[in-house]
Order: structure tokens, then C-alpha cells, then sequence
């Protein structure tokens, strides 16, 4: 190769060279820039008074409520009032059929009548044997015999008024009538039924106290005092009445193994019902606990998460994916039994879009959690 070629060989070379760095000059000066950062909300956590409790299930019963059921067995003939009806005392629920009972206290009242031949004949034979014992014609014994039969006679009148008496008071209790002066709940019997003395014929109850019946595992139960606080709330956690403790049972429930314990509830305006069941929520005491707003927290598999803005060395802020756990929901917040602190500052919003260690701006902060 001559002396010209290779000048012509080595200056295109040398151009190549210039134009491979000015080609990377180029696509180092297009390579993009870092992450924008992503605005966010935050919160400040701040500790809160939360209420220590645990929920039962609660039966409500009346203070004021009469079950009937009936003293005698027969059939009912009639029944005077339906449910619902308002009653006073003393009127008649229903009649239970009365015929034999009538039947066995006339034979009472005969045999009574009888009796009180006895006696007057008896009365007779006695003045009659005294006056002749006066005149000295019959023996001394012959009169205390006369008068052992008078006395016989007397205690046997007696005897039979005692029965028609009972007799009388049995045939009233074929008539049910309103204990008290209340509203007549579900009648479950019908004219034609037959009744024992163990059938539930109806209710009648006055509206206003109830009792709310909670069976408190015999594990928790040491922790019952009296006058602790108790909430009767409905399904979505509304509270419905504020009570307290009023009674603890000194037994254990040998079925269930639990403790009685009874919240006098004041019903006002009638909202609860007698037998009801209901969630009763007993508190144990209070203590001061972070809580974290419920949209800011994220569930994946089973465990819970948050995002926390948190500075990082360049003078910026991130947002950081952490753990929690979380005990029971406090109006709109999660309480945090770990995993975060008080000040931490936790996202509330556009947390679907984060990604762990992503540069955030707090755009505007919301209200500490916990206020």
C-alpha cells in the first residue's frame, strides 16, 4: 500500500472514531432523568385513647315480663284477646274447659251439706243425753260418748269446708287472667288444644327495662367487676344503648362454662325487644394506642401494609412499605398492635400506585391519626 493510501485509511478511521464519541456524547446527554416524585397525602400517627374490649352475643329480657301457664290441665274452650292486644290486670286471657272441676265441687258442697246434717243431728243427741244425764237417768259415759260424736261431726264439717274451699279456689284457675297490666305477646295455643301446667300460653310484658343476659367465658370471667361499661351496638357497630354492669353470678353454667353477667339496659323509645339477641360489647379499660386510617392500609396475602413518607439521604422523601399489625377497627381507623410509631407519617391516598423506595411530595397533610 503506498504512502497516500494509508494517509486516506487512517484519517477515515480517525473520522469514524470522532463520530462514535460524538454518537455517545449524544445518547449521554438523551438518557432520561430519575423518578418523578409522586405526590401524596399523609398522616402523622399520633397515640389515641382506644377502648380494651371484647364483643358476645347478649340475650335481651324483660324486667317486666309475665309468662302464663296455666295451674291446671284441661282443654281450652276460649280464648279472649289475640296478640298485641293491651290488657290490665285481672282480665281474662283465656278459659281452660272448667266441667269436671264444677262437677267435683258440687259433690263437695253435697258432702258438706251432708256434714252439716251430721253435726245438728249430732248437736241434738247431745242436749238430749246432757239433760238426761242432769236428771241422773243415763251415765256419765253415755254423755262423753255423745259429745265424742258431736266433736266427730264438727271436725268432719269442717274438714269438708276445707275441701270445698280448696275446690273453689282450683276452679278459678281455670280462668287465665292478666297478671299485670301489659301488651299480650305470640299466643301459641288454639281453642281445642289440651294444656298441662308446663304449657306456655302467652306473655304479657310492659314496655321500658330490659336486662341484657352476657355469658362471658369462665377463662375472661375474673375481669368482671361491677359497673363496668357495656355497649349494645347492631351489625355495622352502632352503639344502640350505653350500660353497665349490674350483676354477676356467683356460679358457673355448668353447660356452657361460662359466668352470667346482667346489663340493665333503659330501652328508650322501644328500640329493643324482649328475647332479642344482640351484640354486647363489654370494656375492659382504656390505654393509648397508634391508630392508622382504614384506606391506608393494604392487605396482600393475609398480612397488612402501609406506606411511610420517610427522608432519605439525598434530602428527598420515599415512601417505605411496611408491615403492620393491626387489632380492632376504632370508627374509620385500624388500631396498630406494631410496625409503626407515633410521628411516623403514614400515605392515605394513591397508595395503589406506589411502589416501594419511590420518591413521594407531600402535597398536603391531613388531620394526625388518631384526633
Amino acid at each position: 500500500m503506498s504512502r497516500q493510501e494509508l494517509s486516506r485509511w487512517t484519517a477515515a478511521i480517525l473520522a469514524c472514531a470522532v463520530l462514535s464519541m460524538a454518537g455517545c456524547g449524544a445518547n449521554k446527554a438523551a438518557a432520561p432523568a430519575g423518578p418523578q416524585a409522586v405526590p401524596v397525602k399523609v398522616v402523622t400517627i399520633q397515640p389515641s385513647r382506644v377502648d380494651e374490649s371484647t364483643q358476645y352475643v347478649a340475650t335481651l329480657k324483660s324486667r317486666d315480663s309475665a309468662v302464663l301457664m296455666p295451674q291446671v290441665e284441661g282443654q281450652i274452650t276460649q280464648i279472649y284477646v289475640h296478640s298485641g292486644d293491651r290488657v290490665v290486670a285481672g282480665s281474662p286471657i283465656m278459659q281452660i274447659d272448667p266441667a269436671r272441676q264444677q262437677a267435683t265441687l258440687r259433690t263437695q258442697q253435697d258432702m258438706q251439706a251432708a256434714k252439716q246434717a251430721d253435726v245438728k243431728l249430732a248437736q241434738q243427741q247431745y242436749e238430749r243425753v246432757q239433760g238426761l244425764y242432769s236428771a241422773q237417768v243415763v251415765s256419765k259415759q253415755e254423755l262423753d260418748q255423745a259429745k265424742a260424736s258431736l266433736d266427730s261431726a264438727q271436725a268432719q264439717m269442717q274438714a269438708s269446708q276445707a275441701t270445698v274451699r280448696q275446690e273453689s279456689v282450683q276452679l278459678r284457675y281455670y280462668k287465665v287472667i292478666a297478671p299485670r297490666t301489659g301488651q299480650v305477646g305470640d299466643i301459641p295455643v288454639r281453642v281445642g288444644d289440651r294444656v298441662t301446667t308446663s304449657t306456655l300460653l302467652t306473655t304479657v310484658d310492659q314496655p321500658g327495662a330490659l336486662e341484657a343476659y352476657i355469658y362471658v367465658p369462665i377463662e375472661i370471667a375474673p375481669r368482671l367487676k361491677m359497673n363496668l361499661p357495656v355497649h349494645l351496638v347492631d351489625g355495622a357497630g352502632k352503639v344502640l344503648a350505653n350500660s353497665r354492669v349490674t350483676f354477676i353470678s356467683p356460679q358457673v353454667d355448668n353447660t356452657t362454662q361460662s359466668v352470667l353477667a346482667k346489663a340493665s339496659v333503659a330501652n328508650q323509645k322501644d328500640a329493643l325487644r324482649t328475647a332479642q339477641f344482640i351484640r354486647a360489647r363489654v370494656i375492659w379499660g382504656s390505654n393509648d394506642q397508634p391508630t392508622v386510617p382504614v384506606l391506608s392500609v393494604n392487605r396482600i396475602g393475609g398480612l397488612y401494609f402501609v406506606f411511610v413518607a420517610e427522608a432519605d439521604a439525598k434530602g428527598g422523601v420515599v415512601a417505605h412499605q411496611k408491615a403492620i399489625q393491626v387489632g380492632q377497627i376504632v370508627g374509620n381507623d385500624y388500631v396498630v398492635l406494631g410496625g409503626v410509631k407515633a410521628g411516623d407519617k403514614v400515605v392515605v391516598g394513591g397508595t395503589q400506585f406506589l411502589v416501594d423506595g419511590v420518591p413521594v411530595s407531600i402535597q398536603e397533610q391531613s388531620a394526625p391519626a388518631g384526633t
